[in-house]
């Protein structure tokens, strides 16, 4: 089988590379071509034929600025998929650019398979109209997902959730804590790691932020920062020389980085849930404009009463969210001050992430959507062959 996949950020390399490495093992001749990351180049013995972080471009005004590139980008996957003539189309997230290319894969008479559902329940909900007539099949990660699908007149699969096996894999085989702080240079203080968020623009708006509020915490704490993929060092260091700090920036050990700090302060995205698998208590930060005008206008557009996805998944306020104009300095210290000693707050978010961890099951979730995706690729062609030979 030929499979074109398409992932457009870091958390979507991993679990794309996972799906890789789980067709590859159910179906041994099956070839590669996608857009994505390393990872999956390293699972699928091939490079990309665009990589994600020339893709990485968000909010309306960047992407107005790099639309010429995007179409481009929309073209090649296009033409691809139409010269390669794939036998699955695999789309990981990334909507905008996705759903696109979902039409032009199903109007070709592509199979095409959603891993990972944009969060079309919280945002631009009509986007589910568009699933409907051009996914063939969508598999959550995320298990309140399929009853909310259900009501808009659409099936999906929930096949587990990845990032449980990738968080406990990448913990088992972590060092303790005194080999990971000397392997790091860093000192005996509890550590408070800040993870920024996988985009230029992301790190730009919060890292000044949460820099600013570790130092309102004081020095009886030490600060670290989890350096993204494909993000260069002078991003963070630009940062840092402007705030009048230093900080040092961990790069490829963020699960063990979280999982040895006392807290943690994290951009809104798919690090929250790890973070909280990882078991370090946090406060989830989105600071982009900090207006209270774009506050209320993006209230408006979202649906539901959280954002991020722990309190999502357990439908309460686990952790706290800090977005636009009330994500500030003083905001996150005062979350801060309450869950870095022993107290009620930091052991209820505790129990919250043991409650977590149950709501997601332990279900393996790369090789399940394999087994369905190669199930029905292969019912497929028999349907097909039935029919020629009748």
């Amino acid at each position: 089988m030929k499979y074109y996949l398409i992932a457009g950020e870091a958390s979507g390399d991993l679990h794309a590379s996972q799906l890789i490495a789980a067709l590859r093992e159910r179906d041994p001749q099956a070839q590669f071509q996608f857009l994505g990351g390393d990872k999956m180049a390293a699972a699928a013995g091939v490079q990309p034929v665009i990589h994600y972080r020339d893709m990485a471009y968000m909010g309306f005004i960047e992407v107005a600025k790099h639309l010429p590139a995007i179409l481009g980008f929309l073209r090649t996957a296009r033409e691809g998929i139409a010269s390669w003539r794939p036998d699955a189309v695999i789309l990981v997230d990334y909507p905008s650019f996705n759903l696109k290319v979902a039409r032009a894969a199903h109007e070709m008479g592509i199979k095409v398979f959603y891993f990972i559902s944009p969060k079309v329940w919280a945002w631009k909900q009509w986007r589910v109209r568009d699933i409907r007539k051009w996914v063939d099949r969508m598999f959550s990660i995320l298990p309140f997902e399929p009853a909310w699908y259900r009501q808009h007149d659409y099936e999906v699969t929930y096949v587990g959730n990845p990032t449980v096996a990738e968080v406990d894999a990448t913990l088992a085989a972590a060092p303790n804590r005194a080999d990971f702080i000397a392997a790091h240079g860093l000192d005996e203080r509890p550590i408070i790691a800040l993870v920024p968020g996988s985009r230029i623009k992301e790190i730009n708006d919060n890292l000044p932020v949460m820099l600013e509020a570790t130092r309102l915490v004081g020095d009886d704490y030490q600060v670290a920062i989890a350096g993204a993929p494909a993000i260069d060092d002078s991003v963070y260091s630009g940062v840092l020389s402007r705030c009048g700090l230093t900080a040092p920036i961990l790069r490829d050990v963020t699960m063990e980085l979280v999982h040895h700090s006392r807290a943690a302060v994290v951009t809104s995205g798919t690090a929250t849930l790890e973070t909280a698998l990882a078991g370090a208590p946090q406060v989830a930060c989105y600071r982009m404009n900090g207006s209270k005008w774009v506050y209320r206008f993006y209230r408006r557009l979202l649906h539901g009463n959280y954002v991020t996805l722990p309190n999502l998944i357990v439908d309460a306020p686990l952790i706290p969210e800090l977005l636009l104009h009330n994500c500030t300095p003083d905001a996150i210290a005062q979350h801060l001050r309450t869950l870095l000693p022993d107290g009620p707050q930091r052991t209820a978010m505790l129990d919250g992430y043991t409650h977590m961890r149950t709501l997601l099951t332990t279900q393996p979730c790369a090789p399940t959507t394999a087994n369905l995706i190669i199930g029905e690729l292969q019912d497929g062609l028999t349907q097909t062959t039935q029919t020629a030979q009748t």
